[in-house]
């Protein structure tokens, strides 16, 4: 299976790009980072500048590295070639948030007063949404998608798992966005969104196990 191809060149250039960024505004920025931040979306924790100039975006490239080469080590590697450019997709995707959550943390390193979650919520949202358009077209393997061992057992139960949990990602993804017109309870509200758009799937996919079964054994 080929997994290295030209269109690498993108999620590479993001990842090249974050560490030229890095090294460019290194001698602009303070000798202390942020590394975290509180639920009301301010900063809470700090790291070195070292640490917060090099270590996200090594992250970033070892997570590129990872999810690139996992179908290689896959014993259904065959199936990727099936979802390629979706796949491809995702990979970038995943990259581009990383990039800008660093992004952010260099700018917030230099405006302190900038509240987070109005780039991570969103950032989520988006991120949920494209999810929810990438999970249908999903084939079988036991890295990437929704894996439960009703799925795992089921290739109809892994397609059609897929084909709901991609609706429940986009929805979430809407929903989540629109936590931010609460601002009291915008925390609660997100969590529960993301909790029950990550569960609904799962459960999902046991009922729909179960009905499956049931029609089979009428059938014999």
């Amino acid at each position: 299976m080929k997994i290295i191809t030209k269109k690498e060149i993108l999620p590479i250039v993001l990842i090249i790009l974050a560490f030229v960024v890095g090294l460019l505004s290194y001698s602009s920025l303070p000798e202390t980072i942020p590394s975290h931040w509180n639920a009301q979306g301010e900063i809470d924790a700090w790291s070195s500048r070292n640490f917060g100039v090099f270590f996200l975006p090594s992250i970033t490239l070892g997570i590129y590295l990872l999810i690139t080469l996992i179908p290689l080590i896959d014993p259904l590697k065959k199936n990727y070639s099936k979802f390629a450019i979706p796949y491809f997709w995702f990979r970038t995707l995943f990259i581009l948030f990383f990039v800008l959550l660093y992004f952010y943390t260099l700018w917030a390193a230099l405006e302190t007063k900038l509240n987070i979650n109005f780039f991570i919520i969103p950032a989520f949202s988006v991120l949920f949404t494209l999810i929810g358009i990438f999970l249908p077209k999903v084939k079988k393997n036991y890295f990437v998608g929704i894996k439960t061992p009703w799925t795992i057992h089921s290739e109809e139960v892994w397609d059609k798992t897929h084909q709901f949990g991609g609706k429940c990602f986009i929805v979430g993804g809407i929903l989540a966005i629109f936590s931010l017109l609460f601002p009291q309870y915008f925390l609660s509200i997100f969590i529960a969104v993301i909790l029950l758009t990550a569960l609904t799937p799962i459960i999902y996919s046991y009922f729909i196990f179960r009905k499956i079964n049931k029609l089979n054994n009428k059938v014999e």
